[in-house]
This record gives structure tokens, C-alpha cells and sequence, in this order.
């Protein structure tokens, strides 16, 4: 989305003039003929500039006392100042209140179009900065192509173009964030700001003056989240979290999109792509009331679930290596090898913290793993909540001792498989071909095993029996 800048000129011939130049390259322009008009479509959407004419014929305010008043609402919003009479004293006095720099007409194209992007240059800054934040991140959770995770992908890209908002529910860690971050990426908003709020982290004495910004006297004392996320995504984090007068006032903004700061008795304008997420029962919430009921249908217009980690777990290899070649690289070494071993581990782990419990834990590997030995990464080079697997089943070998030899091989037998088809997220084909059955005789070892039960394969995955 691009920068937006007001221009503020009494004679329609330069507005037009102006905003033609602009737009053509690639500004989006808004226009105002007089003070209070301009003062209104500030409070209405704050731009990126105001380029602002000294002499407002007609207007109860020159340009000079609107650049105070401006000032005053949002300190921080670049003011460019022209005019056709202009003279030294003008320019000093423009400077002094304010604006970041003078321009006298008629003015040049070329000389209007350097000023402009020099006095837009730490807004395009920021968004840039935010943009790589994000970019951080993004899709390093969504590695993989299990038939669950291409779902969510999917429909992040079909409504990435629309001003849907979404509600992404999924356990922690489960890359709700990383979510959010792709269909902002993908959507027209990519070039504005991504802003999180972490509800789980803000005081409800906090909340308003975070989300909505204060005022004291007229006076902007900060901007709050909304207004940083103008033109771009605003993510509730854990919206489940958001205290009950907060969600009151939240709804006028998603119908509205306009709110009044804490303190404050002016309206002021946003547009702002909503998305939320939580990893609680938001229906049980509302049953509770704990959470607006009405709330809830207004953010949950696409809803979206996350699979957990173990329900894609033919996703684990692609997430390891990503991980691995991410984290090696900030050792300044080259991707390792994961040996079978490891990676048999990785695969077969619970991984109750889903993929941000996997990421930390090769972050850890990477880092407690002296540099000479990064290389390979073996199954004892793993931390040890990992291999607590390993160690069970040594204890489960030692109970065997004391059966014969026919119950042994059957309750190894068993182990080994129910560890495999977890592997494999239950599905018995890509089973099967792993260790090097057909899958009818898969199907009949399972049966000879009583494993058959389809609970009991559901336990570890969707299973294809």
C-alpha cells in the first residue's frame, strides 16, 4: 500500500496539479481547499505528509497556525510548506514551528517529487524495517507439504487479497503468528505495517492506552498500536486474553474503523486488516463470559486451524533441516547432515511445545554442539527430553528378559511399529515403505499384533487402515 499525502491549497488548479504529479508516481493523494477540512481528514486517516499552503484564503486559520495545530495532533507527521509569496522570514518561521522543509511556487516537478521523498524517507524506513522483522521468520514453521499444513496454506493465499478478517486457532507454538505473518505478506498490505498485540502480555489497566493511544488536553501524548498499524495488519495475539471493556470498544473499530484515544474526544481513522488467534476454546469462553459473544462472530470470519506438530509429523524432517541450515548459518558453518538415528528420534518425539519447542531445541544442539562436530548431527548429540524415548525402551528390553523369547519378539515388534506409524503420522503406506513391507503384510502384521484398533492408531496419527 502506498504512502499517503494530503495537500492543503486553496486554488483547485494547484491540488490537482499536485496530486497528478504524485500520483503518477505511485503516492496516493487526498486533497483539502481550507484549515478545517484539513484538519479533518488528519483526524479521519493520518497521512504520511501534508504538503501545506501558506496563505488559505477564506479558511479561519492560515497555514502557519494549521502546522500548530497539526503539531499539536500528531507531532510526528512530516509538514512540507509552499508557497507563491514566500520569502526568508516565511521559510524560518515555517522551520521553527515545525515543518521539515519550505517550497516556493511555482515549483519544478522534479524539485516537488526530491522533496517529497525526502521528507517520507523514515516512514518508508519504517515500514521497510518492519517488513524485514517479519520476513525474519516467515514460513520457516509452514516448511513442508503434509496434506494439513498445504490446507492452511491454501486458504491463507485464497483470501490474502481480500479485507477478510481471520481468527487462527491451533495450540502454542503451532505458528499462528507465522500465519498471520504470511497472509500479511501475501496481501496488497505487504508494504505497510505488521503490528502485534500480545494480549497475554498487556495489563487491562494497560490494554486501551496500548491499542488506542492517549491524549491529554488535546495534546497527543503517544500514538497507540492501531494508528501504527494504519494501511496494514493489526494481530490480536491470544485475543482470548483481551479484557472484557476492551472487547466493548474493539467492535466499534472493526465496524467503524474509527476510535477516540484514552483522554481524548476526537475521532480518528484507520484502515486496518484485523486478524486474531488463540489457542483456548473461544466458544467455551463465550459460555463462561469470559468473551463477547458478538466479538467472536465479528473476528471469526475465516476461521482457520492449525495442526499440531505431531499431526504433520512427515513435516518434521523439511522443519529440522530449515532449522538446522538457519541456525548453523548464524555459527558461520555449512547446513549439517542429520543422521538416520537423529532424525528417527526427532520424528518420533511427542514435541509437546510443536514446531517452536523443535526450533529451540536445534537452536540448543546448534549451539552446545562444539564447532568441529556441527558436520553431522547423531542421535546422542540431541538434548535429552528428545532421547527420554531411547530410555524408556531400554527399560522396556530389560522387562523383556523375563518372557520368552516368542512374547519378546512380539512386544519389540509392537514397540518398533507403534514408533514408526507415529512417525508417520499413522499413515500405514508411507509406513510400509520406510521399513520395507508391502503394506498388505504391514496390514497383517498389525493384525497378528492385535494393532488393528483404529483408536489405537489414531492415538499417533491419522491412520490410513
Amino acid at each position: 500500500m502506498s504512502l499517503n499525502i494530503l495537500i492543503v491549497d486553496d486554488e483547485r488548479d494547484i491540488r490537482e496539479l499536485v496530486a497528478g504529479v504524485l500520483s503518477d508516481e505511485g503516492y496516493d493523494c487526498r486533497t483539502a481547499a481550507g484549515s478545517e477540512q484539513a484538519l479533518l481528514a488528519i483526524d479521519e486517516q493520518r497521512p504520511s505528509l501534508v504538503l501545506l499552503d501558506v496563505w488559505l484564503h477564506g479558511s479561519k486559520m492560515d497555514g502557519l497556525e494549521v502546522l500548530d495545530q497539526i503539531k499539536v495532533r500528531e507531532p510526528e507527521l512530516p509538514v512540507i510548506i509552499f508557497s507563491g509569496h514566500g520569502n526568508i522570514d516565511t521559510a524560518v518561521a515555517a522551520i521553527s514551528r515545525g515543518a521539515v522543509d519550505f517550497i516556493e511556487k511555482p515549483f519544478e516537478a522534479e524539485k516537488l517529487l526530491h522533496l517529497v521523498g525526502r521528507a517520507t524517507e523514515t516512514e518508508r524506513l519504517r515500514r521497510e524495517n518492519a517488513q524485514l522483522r517479519g520476513d525474519i521468520t516467515v514460513g520457516g514453521e509452514f516448511t513442508g507439504n503434509s496434506a494439513a499444513i498445504n490446507q492452511v496454506r491454501g486458504t491463507l493465499k485464497r483470501i490474502a487479497n481480500t479485507g477478510s478478517r481471520l481468527l487462527i486457532t491451533g495450540p502454542a507454538g503451532s505458528g499462528k503468528e507465522v500465519a498471520a505473518r504470511l497472509l500479511h505478506g501475501w496481501s496488497p498490505r505487504a508494504g505497510n505495517a505488521f503490528v502485534c498485540v500480545n494480549s497475554a502480555r498487556i495489563t487491562p489497566e494497560r490494554f486501551e492506552k496500548e491499542l488506542f493511544g492517549e491524549e491529554e488536553a488535546g495534546n497527543l501524548v503517544r500514538a497507540g498500536l492501531l494508528e501504527m498499524a494504519d494501511g496494514g495488519t493489526l494481530y490480536f495475539d491470544e485475543v482470548a486474553d483481551m479484557p472484557l471493556p476492551t472487547q466493548a470498544r474493539i467492535l466499534r473499530v472493526l465496524t467503524d474503523q474509527k476510535f477516540v484515544r484514552v483522554g481524548g474526544n476526537r475521532e480518528i481513522g484507520v484502515d486496518v486488516r484485523v486478524v486474531s488467534s488463540t489457542s483456548r476454546d473461544l466458544e467455551r469462553e463465550i459460555a463462561e463470559r469470559r468473551f463477547r459473544e458478538d466479538l467472536f462472530y465479528r473476528l471469526n470470519v475465516v476461521p482457520v486451524s492449525l495442526p499440531a506438530l505431531r499431526e504433520r509429523r512427515e513435516d518434521i524432517p523439511a522443519l529440522v533441516e530449515h532449522f538446522f541450515a538457519r541456525f548453523a548459518a548464524g555459527q558461520g558453518v555449512p547446513p549439517p547432515l542429520i543422521g538416520r538415528e537423529a532424525m528417527a528420534a526427532l520424528q518420533a518425539y511427542g514435541w509437546p511445545g510443536n514446531v517452536r519447542q523443535l526450533r529451540n531445541v536445534v537452536e540448543r544442539t546448534v549451539i552446545m554442539t562444539p564447532r568441529e562436530k556441527l558436520g553431522r548431527i547423531d542421535a546422542d548429540m540431541l538434548p535429552p527430553e528428545v532421547l527420554n524415548g531411547e530410555a524408556q525402551g531400554e527399560l522396556r528390553i530389560s522387562a523383556m528378559m523375563g518372557v520368552p523369547l516368542r512374547e519378546a519378539r512380539e512386544n519389540f515388534e509392537r514397540e518398533y511399529l507403534k514408533v514408526q506409524i507415529s512417525r508417520f503420522s499413522g499413515n500405514i503406506s508411507k509406513t510400509a515403505t520406510y521399513i520395507g513391507m508391502e503394506r498388505s503384510a504391514l496390514h497383517r502384521k498389525l493384525k497378528l499384533l492385535g494393532m488393528t484398533d483404529r483408536k489405537t492408531l489414531e492415538s499417533e496419527g491419522q491412520s490410513d487402515v
